[in-house]
């Protein structure tokens, strides 16, 4: 079974880039949790697309899995070479740490254009049989994407809210 990933970044959580507040704690150890029962329920692949905040955790968490599960894969699914160049230095390295920890980098375009972060939601959705989600109700990226895997039929699981 492959699961993907969809969730918010820094600006949208309530700690924003916080990770010791209570709040991103309490949601990493959701995840973890998560994590651990789709994969005993087959889960073995896992689609991240790489973006700042809870796509980060996301692949962390799948990483920590993959100590004590090393079957487990991590994808990183990116959307084009420059996702990162703007990035604060410390999250650029934190982001190329992850990427080289990946058993696959899929790569789907050479370079930025509007709209390719949908295209790489959509590609994630196109090959998950559910999705993972930080979703707080609101407009965006995230909020296409798990509409859009309700209406393919995926089996959606929320983290938060």
């Amino acid at each position: 079974m492959i699961c993907g990933f969809s969730g918010h970044r820094p600006h949208r959580l309530p700690w924003g880039g916080d990770e010791d507040s209570p709040g991103c704690r309490a949601l990493k150890a959701r995840m973890a949790q998560a994590l651990s029962q789709l994969h005993r329920e087959g889960a073995d692949v896992f689609l991240c697309g790489m973006a700042r905040g809870c796509d980060l955790y996301f692949a962390e968490a799948v990483l920590d899995l993959r100590r004590s599960a090393p079957e487990v894969e991590l994808w990183a699914v990116l959307p084009c070479p420059s996702q990162a160049d703007r990035w604060p230095a410390a999250e650029r390295r934190r982001y190329r740490l992850l990427c080289r920890a990946c058993r696959q980098v899929v790569m789907l375009q050479e370079a930025y254009t509007p709209g390719c972060m949908l295209r790489r939601n959509a590609w994630i959705l196109d090959h998950a049989d559910c999705l993972l989600t930080v979703y707080d109700g609101g407009s965006g990226g995230t909020a296409w994407t798990v509409r859009e895997a309700a209406r393919r039929g995926l089996t959606v699981v929320p983290l938060w809210r």
